[in-house]
């Protein structure tokens, strides 16, 4: 049925430019609009509920619902609407915020730097590494290393680190002094019989191969997410970062943590450089940190690299960056009352509490016919579909089997998210219970039952 010309969704068909979206599709398909959120819940406008399976976009921790933030977000707003940090400015908000900041960070920090998204924070992260390198006499220490399939953002920097071709293709990217390794997936590139640990090896071997052959003195920074998010729920190897980490303090490699995802209790620690032993000397955040409520995000450094930043600052009279809106008073003080509820409801304990009900629901579903490898930590799981289970054959790219998967959750009131290598991703809100995770893969359990009927190469 043609939409009606003054409908919402002929409106956002004729004005609205969607981010990873086929907008041919989206003129013929429209929007699925989101009207109202309770709880784990969202209503769209045919008053249809979901369980969102996904957190927004792997960020809405304590759900659609928390008053606590609205009512911080009034009271800031109310007293102080805006002011900035430039020029030796600041607010209330953001210093408490920089502060408690600093006192949770996975290991000693020395400053905070506020920003507005994680591909703000992770494209900062990339200057602050030029400068301190500059600072340090080392002009050609410049080349920043991620991983093939990683995801830190789409900006014209960060989207250059996110090693994905659908956020690259036509974009002009990746700039130069960025390169890219092996993507620690065991179970796609593992060798035959090869371990956990044996992959690990081999892939720290390769990294430091990289390095040499780019030459030590132009390799400033590796980047790594503890997880591996949108680009296809990886999780990391047995003994990954510690292997990977001596090898970067080998040549005085910088380590970066991407916590935008993983931060904030994800993985069952409060960060996931906890969770997997990464001792970083940057650490990019933001998602979670709001609750997704209001855009922040942040950059936390090291005492080593402020000490540096300190001095080239003074040398040029300023410290010649900054963001309008970063550390923006509202954010802050969303940002500062998200953090105290995490603390006061001691959402990590109760994260840790409901993610064994969680991964072990997830588990299950690797004997499904079309699933190949279930993996998870904490509330985080992907799906990676098969068509055939024993040779680990992958469906047709043209049939998009997890973004059928999609479709098909959607019509069960369930919403997950396709990833790359047809995985279906899953990232609930943190504060779901047992009882909610039970209902939630129950309900994926029969997506994927449909799904695999219209998939005649699995059936």
């Amino acid at each position: 049925m043609p939409l009606a010309k003054d409908s919402l969704a002929a409106k956002d068909i004729a004005y609205n430019l969607h981010p990873y979206t086929d907008l041919a599709v989206h003129e013929q398909k429209g929007p699925l609009i989101m009207t109202r959120g309770r709880g784990i819940y969202l209503w769209d406008s045919e008053e249809k509920q979901y369980i969102d399976g996904f957190a927004g976009l792997w960020c809405a921790a304590l759900g659609f619902s928390e008053t606590r933030l609205v009512d911080a977000a009034t009271r800031q707003l109310q007293t102080l609407p805006f002011s900035h940090t430039f020029s030796h400015r600041s607010t209330i908000p953001v210093i408490e915020l920089a502060e408690r900041l600093i006192r949770m960070a996975p290991k000693p920090m020395a400053k905070v730097y506020f920003v507005n998204s994680g591909s703000e924070a992770v494209d900062t992260a990339m200057k602050l590494v030029w400068y301190y390198n500059n600072a340090r006499q080392r002009p050609q220490k410049k080349k920043i290393i991620s991983r093939l399939r990683a995801y830190h953002g789409v900006t014209i920097a960060s989207g250059s680190l996110t090693a994905l071709p659908f956020v690259q293709n036509d974009f002009d990217l990746p700039i130069d002094r960025v390169r890219h390794t092996d993507t620690p997936l065991y179970y796609r590139h593992a060798q035959p019989g090869e371990s956990e640990e044996d992959f690990a090896t081999r892939l720290a071997a390769n990294l430091e191969q990289l390095i040499k052959q780019e030459d030590p003195d132009t390799v400033a920074a590796f980047i790594a997410e503890p997880v591996m998010g949108a680009g296809g729920l990886i999780v990391p190897p047995r003994g990954y970062f510690e292997k990977v980490q001596q090898v970067l303090r080998r040549y005085d490699v910088l380590m970066i943590a991407d916590e935008v995802i993983c931060g904030f209790g994800r993985t069952g620690n409060m960060w996931g450089s906890q969770t997997y032993g990464i001792v970083p000397d940057m650490v990019t955040c933001a998602k979670q940190l709001s609750s997704a409520y209001i855009p922040i995000g942040a950059v936390m450094i090291s005492d080593a690299m402020y000490r540096v930043l300190l001095e080239q600052s003074h040398k040029h009279g300023v410290f010649g960056t900054g963001n309008t809106y970063g550390g923006h008073p509202v954010a802050a003080a969303v940002a500062l009352e998200t953090l105290k509820i995490y603390e006061e409801r001691d959402i990590v304990a109760h994260v840790r509490r409901v993610a064994a009900r969680f991964q072990e629901r997830l588990a299950a579903l690797a004997d499904h016919p079309i699933v190949g490898d279930a993996r998870g930590v904490g509330l985080l799981g992907g799906l990676e579909l098969v068509a055939d289970k024993s040779s680990k054959r992958s469906f047709p790219a043209q049939a998009k089997a997890a973004a059928l998967t999609m479709t098909k959750a959607l019509q069960q009131g369930l919403i997950v998210r396709p990833l790359p290598g047809d995985t279906v991703g899953i990232c609930p809100p943190l504060i779901i219970t047992e009882d909610e995770i039970d209902t939630l893969f129950d309900r994926l359990q029969r997506a994927l039952d449909a799904t695999q009927l219209e998939l005649p190469s699995a059936a």
